[in-house]
């Protein structure tokens, strides 16, 4: 019997695109460069805003049904960043743009809108027109965090021109209203250098964004607490502490600082030197997070130039030095030990003996409750400089925090072992109590002399009074 051959069709192929009479022109000039026409609605109002990192699934043909692209065959929704035009066609960010959550549109975009006159070998040949089947599953604003932890949130409100950012220490001329709840608390024009943002009241998780503006850009920031107040809020402002915030930001020109690679060593030394300068007068006026950053840019600066000779060679090691030794001073007042203790190793690096490292160091290891630890450092101050009276004094506390962290220990340990004392003797009280005989009786009718044997509960027995096991209770 002659069996029929399976036919083999080609995966690739689909039935070709015509858009239909519900198709929109989503372009606009109105050219029909891009018409969407939905296939599935989708739930709400909403639709996602220009910036935000939207998921889709997508199919991507020819007109005449070749399939070049697919998402769903590779089984991963793809992700990218909406109206940016660094990473997808121009027509996904007009048509994405219009959708919302749950909906399936196909997007019908001619070659103007898409790969243009270069297509993109082998797949998309010049001048082709596409169709996408595009299912928009969800979105959430831009993330603009070193660490992805949601701290600063952005949503464009207008697309920026060019190509390039601000830089750090950048002059730049923002306009601005920051927002608390219902509360407008911040709204004004100013032109500031990035990096000294505090010292106008400008938080720090919107300089960190304004690096990533595009000249005219205007967009919506959302910020948590540690990226805007923090803890301690803005008495200034009426900001209270640990406050989420918005700020809407127009940036309105800026003009780039010169960057460290295109200066040469020397160039290099007297922007340092400046640094320090701006550090201490910060630090001066209490402004310690400014300071700190002033110092940092001297490390930034210096750290890798190692083409200076004498004198200077020696300059470059003296601000070294102050910077990390500076750093730890700003970072030992805004209570962050375990960066007071990271600046501080940096220093004695480069002067084992220095006695403001060690000092230092020794402060912050008292701050992260290592009072044995800090105090070796104390003493290394001791064996050299015998009257310095700080260092004895600090002795003396770590001293105290030695006898009293070793009283909680014993404290601690005292329980523990009373508890399992306590455990031990509980256990070995119901081990007694399983050994022992279940009770019997014996009833012997044919015998003439029957005896009544009086039997006791085992447990009984057991030396367990009620003050005993109110002692247990106690020590529990």
């Amino acid at each position: 019997m002659e069996v029929d051959q399976p036919i083999v069709q080609d995966s690739t192929k689909t039935e070709p695109y015509t858009p239909g009479p519900s198709a929109v022109d989503l372009t606009p000039d109105k050219d029909g460069g891009v018409l969407k026409e939905i296939k599935q609605a989708g739930t709400g109002d909403e639709t996602p805003p220009l910036g935000s990192s939207v998921n889709v699934h997508y199919t991507g043909t020819l007109t005449n049904g070749n399939k070049f692209d697919s998402s769903r065959d590779r089984g991963e929704k793809f992700k990218f960043n909406l109206g940016k035009g660094s990473s997808v066609i121009k027509a996904w960010d007009l048509g994405v743009a219009t959708m919302k959550r749950g909906e399936v549109a196909v997007l019908f975009c001619k070659a103007n809108y898409a790969y243009g006159e270069n297509g993109s070998p082998p797949k998309i040949p010049p001048n082709a027109t596409l169709v996408f089947e595009v299912e928009l599953f969800d979105w959430k604003l831009e993330d603009l965090t070193k660490a992805s932890d949601g701290g600063i949130l952005r949503q464009t409100l207008k697309v920026g021109g060019g190509y390039s950012s601000p830089n750090e220490e950048a002059l730049v001329e923002v306009s601005l209203v920051g927002r608390h709840g219902d509360t407008v608390f911040d709204q004004r024009e100013l032109s500031f250098n990035l990096g000294e943002g505090l010292e106008h009241n400008i938080p720090d998780g919107v300089e960190h964004a304004l690096l990533k503006f595009k000249k005219q850009e205007r967009s919506l920031l959302k910020l948590t607490p540690a990226y805007g107040f923090g803890t301690a809020g803005n008495e200034q402002l009426g900001v209270p502490p640990n406050a989420n915030l918005e700020y809407e930001v127009e940036l309105k020109s800026f003009e780039k600082a010169k960057e460290s690679w295109s200066m040469d060593a020397e160039e290099k030394l007297e922007q340092a030197k400046l640094c320090k300068e701006k550090g201490t007068n910060h630090f001066k006026t209490a402004k310690y997070a400014l300071a700190n950053k002033q110092y940092s840019k001297i490390v930034t600066l210096l750290e890798f130039e190692k083409t200076l000779k004498d004198e200077k060679a020696t300059e470059r090691e003296q601000l070294m030095l102050a910077a990390y030794l500076n750093q730890a001073m700003c970072c030992l007042k805004l209570n962050d030990f375990c960066a007071t203790r990271d600046h501080c190793h940096k220093a004695l690096e480069m002067d084992p003996k220095n006695e403001k490292g060690l000092f230092r160091m020794g402060q912050a290891l008292l701050g992260i409750h290592e009072p044995e630890e800090a105090k070796k450092h104390f003493e290394a101050i001791l064996q050299f400089d015998s009257n310095n009276k700080a260092a004895a004094n600090q002795v003396v506390i770590c001293n105290a925090k030695i006898r009293e962290q070793r009283e909680k220990d014993k404290k601690l340990y005292s329980s523990i072992f009373n508890k399992m004392a306590e455990n031990d003797r509980q256990k070995a009280l119901r081990n007694k109590a399983m050994e022992m005989p279940e009770p019997t009786q014996w009833d012997n009718e044919d015998s003439e002399n029957t005896t009544a044997v009086e039997l006791k509960d085992p447990l009984d027995s057991v030396p367990c009074t009620e003050s005993e096991d109110s002692e247990g209770s106690d020590e529990n």
